[in-house]
């Protein structure tokens, strides 16, 4: 991908145009292999593939004369639109190695011409499904704002996006072509992740237990091995139409005692993992501004009123008071774990200057902290730091604002309780991935706007920043991304905000709706507007399109929803159409759902802000916009964005190098955060790490 990068993409479809020239000579040609109708086939896609790349050249050159203004800065290339370009030469890369491999191989005994004609055409759709992304990707260029990577005013462009992706073929992606444009070293594990969902959806809802589930579907798999195109459909249908509980229940698979059982043999073993249990109690922590006075802070009581919340603490060390009986009073299991305090080779260690805590990620409505302990025993290890990871409630039975409000109590109780957790706290640092990274920004607003101490940075790994369905180039990607569709990102967002639960709506009223008007009148008065606005609180119909992957169906198409493509081109289109409810709720516009949104006065005085994204991510236009907005307002922040890498990178870090690496720069960002001094007014750049310095004891 790096090279599809770097090469001069005129080159690319000189080559393209070269072997498609040289397969229709050598196809036309005169062969003493009875290959007949194979033949007919591969010489009709090369010439599909020859028309989609001289159209695409000229698109192509109009995006890369211009992506580079919508990067964070020079140094930190990465957006929607230079990702879009970098997928397309990726898979014209696929094209034309395969079709070299036919132009040389073709009159062989040993050329196995059905396999080579159905790679070709896989590749062929996938590349008509990416000129027409390219396409919508035009449109947003040109409606948007210069500079500005979503659509947030023109609600007509993101309703279209949304239609296309309903009817838009998408198998072709999840079949022979799954994850081209991933890391190599990555592809295999993304066949196994999408044939172990298919087979878990098939046997899915047949009154087994989740881990029973999973191991019925194994007795499945091995026809979605063998049979990609029934692979590709199988999963298209998963991704767009199960309910929200598969996912759960898929995504909970992680949390099966047999899979953390070998993920914790392949990480680093600590001395300390306890899960605890806060109980409801008032808190009461002094004002950043007079340390002199103190402000109370209420339980979490959103839905359902006062209740526990769960964290887990993991320490590399046995330190001083992780072993106290005050601390044991908050023990969840039962009876409590051994001490390793008893052992005589364990050496009790004094309180670390440090505290890390940590936010999962989970689309806010699966996995716990057990789900990415892989990567928090390395932390704790690599920074020698005590970690508390909380174990919020999740959507959507525990909609927006319940998990905001454990987190910030959770995160109270810890400034206040760091003795406890071996730690003085003199640095406290919060990390998250996706949803938890989310938590971290908001969680931090909320200490600013209750005038309490703020953390002293926020380490975001692939944060979830505007929680809608509106449209941006990254989000294009949900159409061929096969972590985060757009039909699973919708139902997540939705369950986030109240708005769907087991396929009906609900209403979130009482003590949730006088938060909400608590939270505006801090600063939030653009999202007044919103929610006064009525176009937003009625969710647009999704008509039915019809089957086949013709052009005629887009012809049943809503007109008003109908996008114009150029003459003579229409995408596949898919034979089961998919229903994808748009963020229409007004909650999702709170800034404290969705920061991206948040006036400027809410965000000012946040601490230094490392973000870690991902070029193929489709939430990396998140990270992009809400790093440009943090500097623009002079707010301490710094973007890297990695290559090649999925969302969800950080639960990957053992199985490639790649990862790997990028866990190392999220390890990097966080002991910059604890060995800072004062940390400047502004930081667009992290410094320079020593990575061989060690940590604080």
């Amino acid at each position: 991908m790096r090279l599809a990068a770097d090469m001069d993409y005129r080159g690319v479809f000189a080559t393209l145009e070269r072997v498609c020239e040289d397969n229709i000579s050598v196809l036309c040609g005169p062969s003493d292999l009875p290959y007949g109708s194979t033949a007919n086939r591969l010489l009709t896609c090369i010439r599909q593939i020859q028309e989609h790349g001289r159209a695409l050249e000229p698109v192509v050159g109009c995006f890369t004369a211009v992506y580079h203004h919508y990067d964070f800065d020079e140094q930190t290339p990465g957006n929607g639109y230079r990702t879009l370009v970098k997928v397309l030469l990726s898979c014209l890369f696929h094209i034309i190695q395969k079709a070299r491999y036919v132009a040389s191989n073709y009159n062989s005994a040993f050329f196995r011409a059905e396999h080579n004609a159905a790679e070709m055409e896989a590749y062929c759709s996938a590349l008509c499904q990416l000129r027409a992304l390219l396409h919508l990707a035009q449109r947003l260029i040109n409606d948007n704002d210069f500079g500005q990577l979503y659509s947030l005013k023109d609600e007509d462009l993101s309703r279209r996006f949304v239609q296309e992706y309903s009817s838009m073929h998408k198998a072709c992606f999840y079949g022979r072509c799954l994850g081209f444009q991933f890391s190599p070293t990555l592809r295999p594990f993304l066949q196994t992740v999408v044939i172990s969902m298919v087979s878990y959806g098939e046997t899915f809802g047949k009154q087994q237990s989740g881990f029973g589930t999973a191991a019925l579907s194994l007795l499945t798999s091995g026809k979605y091995v063998m049979d990609p195109e029934l692979r590709g459909a199988e999963f298209e249908r998963i991704t767009q139409n199960l309910d929200l509980q598969f996912w759960k229940s898929f995504w909970n698979l992680t949390e099966s005692g047999l899979l953390t059982g070998f993920s914790r043999m392949a990480s680093s073993p600590v001395q300390v993992n306890l899960t605890l249990t806060l109980p409801p109690v008032t808190l009461r922590l002094p004002l950043a501004a007079d340390p002199n006075l103190t402000i109370t802070i209420s339980p979490p009581i959103a839905h359902w009123g006062p209740g526990p919340v769960h964290m887990r603490l993991i320490s590399w060390e046995l330190r001083e008071g992780q072993d106290s009986e005050e601390l044991q009073a908050f023990y969840r299991s039962d009876p409590p774990p051994i001490s390793v305090s008893s052992l005589p080779w364990v050496q009790k260690q004094p309180l670390s200057r440090w505290l890390l805590i940590h936010f999962h990620g989970g689309g806010f409505v699966a996995q716990t902290s057990r789900s990415h302990e892989n990567y928090l025993r390395s932390w704790s290890k690599e920074l020698n730091v005590p970690i508390l990871s909380v174990d919020y409630s999740l959507s959507p039975e525990a909609p927006f604002p319940r998990a905001l409000e454990e987190c910030f109590y959770a995160y109270c109780w810890a400034l206040n309780h760091c003795h406890l957790l071996g730690s003085t706290a003199e640095r406290v640092c919060l990390a998250g991935d996706s949803a938890g990274g989310n938590l971290c920004i908001t969680v931090s607003m909320k200490a600013i706007s209750a005038g309490i101490r703020v953390p002293d940075g926020i380490m975001a790994a692939y944060p979830a920043t505007l929680l809608t369905t509106d449209a941006s180039p990254s989000r294009l990607l949900t159409s061929i991304d096969p972590l985060l569709p757009l039909g699973v990102l919708a139902k997540c967002l939705n369950a986030y905000a109240g708005m769907w639960v087991e396929g009906r709506l609900m209403l979130s009223l009482g003590r949730d709706t006088a938060m909400l008007l608590s939270d505006l009148t801090q600063g939030a008065s653009s999202w007044i507007q919103s929610f006064l606005d009525p176009t937003r609180t009625s969710d647009q119909p999704q008509r039915r399109i019809g089957a086949g992957r013709t052009s005629a169906v887009a012809s049943a198409t809503n007109s008003e929803c109908h996008v114009d493509f150029p003459e003579g081109f229409e995408p596949l289109r898919s034979e089961c159409l998919a229903f994808v409810r748009p963020t229409s709720c007004p909650i999702i516009r709170n800034p404290f759902v969705s920061p991206l949104l948040a006036p400027n006065n809410m965000l000012r005085g946040l601490p230094p802000v490392h973000i870690v994204a991902s070029a193929l991510d489709a939430l990396l236009d998140d990270s992009v916009m809400f790093a440009k907005k943090l500097r623009d307002m002079n707010q301490p922040v710094s973007l890297t964005v990695m290559e090649d890498l999925p969302h969800g990178f950080l639960s990957l870090s053992q199985l490639a190098k790649e990862t790997e690496v990028a866990t190392e720069i999220c390890v990097a960002r966080i002991r910059a955060i604890f060995q800072q001094e004062n940390p400047p007014c502004a930081l667009q750049k992290p410094p320079k790490l020593d990575q061989s310095a060690s940590p604080s004891g």
